[in-house]
């Protein structure tokens, strides 16, 4: 059993005069997490209008970054976290890895110079508590030497095997836990899983029908087709990804966390992408990585309960004004389970329209 600290220290801050580690998330509106390099000078020119139309700003300065340009990166995010004002909308950073040599320097000068600014620090290839341990204790030890007001959050990405092994034990590391991201493209490489894609799905992965079965072509009974065993067999390609997000959305909402899906790489299918998106919403993900424009607007639809839902969702919870018993709506039975389910979804609409004005009017609230 991995140990972990006791109740009566769980919440004590790990040095002193660091602030006190939350007692439960904030809330706030998370739909997507938009990746941007910050030290281009093009992208921080469109910065003021990025932070209104995202729910959240993340400067990059891990993967995609170049060696030669990790210390300008960082240097950019200092900066433009100092001169922009985000108000509602988040502020995170993805760190190196912490076996990088610019891992150190990422932490603190970020804290130093920007930390009462920055909202959550992402933590790439976690693979295991330890890792939370490590930089939990540095964050606060900062913390408290920059006279940080409220506390950094951590944000775990998994995407090595021994990550997705340990991951309930990374969930309970600390009450610094934000949440998790699904790190496909590492976590495929860690795993040696035969693909280069960067998340979805693969053609090569699915089921096939068997031999005789409907392929939805000249069919003369029920389910069967009367072509012989060399005829074409429909093929269903499934998801690459479906074992490792509901193992990571169980351990984040066993400790109250967060989990998200994270980079779609192919920019030129924005349907596979929202298809995506989509698989991991319906699992329980609460947003996604937008790494180009065209991917924001697919988070924001996706990632926002739809308006029918909503509306039907309203009708439940104001059939069952307690959650108890049991009524029938639209011929279908409601209890306290499907309560609970729709309890969830007008929650989520809530968030959604405090941020969200066209969506907002669409539901109702």
């Amino acid at each position: 059993m991995t140990a972990i600290r006791t109740p009566a220290k769980h919440f004590a801050p790990l040095a002193i005069g660091a602030p006190e580690p939350y007692r439960a998330l904030p809330v706030r509106l998370e739909r997507m997490i938009h990746f941007i390099p910050p030290h281009n000078e093009k992208i921080r020119a469109k910065l003021k209008e990025t932070i209104k139309s995202v729910d959240v700003v993340l400067g990059n300065l891990e993967d995609a970054i170049a060696a030669t340009e990790k210390e300008q990166a960082r240097a950019g995010f200092v900066s433009m976290a100092k001169e922009f004002d985000f108000g509602q909308t988040g502020l995170w950073t993805r760190i190196n890895c912490l076996n990088s040599p610019w891992a150190l320097d990422d932490i603190t000068q970020i804290v130093e110079h920007a930390g009462n600014k920055v909202d959550v620090i992402m933590l790439p290839k976690v693979e295991g508590p330890w890792d939370i341990h490590y930089l939990d204790q540095l964050l606060a030890q900062l913390e408290a030497r920059h006279k940080v007001q409220k506390p950094i959050l951590i944000h775990a990405i998994l995407e090595t095997a021994e990550g997705v092994k340990n991951v309930e034990a990374i969930a309970a590391a600390s009450p610094r836990m934000h949440g998790m991201s699904l790190g496909p493209a590492d976590l495929a490489a860690s795993r040696g899983m035969k693909t280069t894609r960067v998340g979805g799905g693969h053609p090569d992965y699915g089921v096939l029908a068997d031999p005789g079965a409907d392929t939805g072509a000249g069919t003369s009974s029920p389910g069967r087709s009367g072509a012989g065993p060399d005829a074409p067999r429909a093929f269903y390609q499934q998801d690459l990804w479906h074992y490792t997000i509901g193992k990571m959305v169980d351990a984040c909402l066993s400790y109250g966390l967060k989990p998200f899906y994270g980079p779609f790489g192919d920019f030129s299918d924005n349907a596979a992408c929202e298809a995506q998106f989509r698989n991991a919403f319906l699992q329980g993900c609460l947003g996604a990585w937008s790494l180009h424009p065209s991917q924001i607007d697919i988070a924001k639809r996706v990632f926002s309960p739809d308006v029918k839902e909503v509306q039907f969702a309203k009708r439940i919870l104001d059939a069952m004004p307690d959650g108890t018993g049991a009524v029938m709506l639209d011929g279908k039975m409601q209890d306290d389970a499907t309560w609970k389910q729709a309890k969830v979804i007008v929650d989520l609409a809530k968030i959604v329209a405090s941020k969200d004005a066209e969506r907002a009017t669409a539901y109702g609230l």
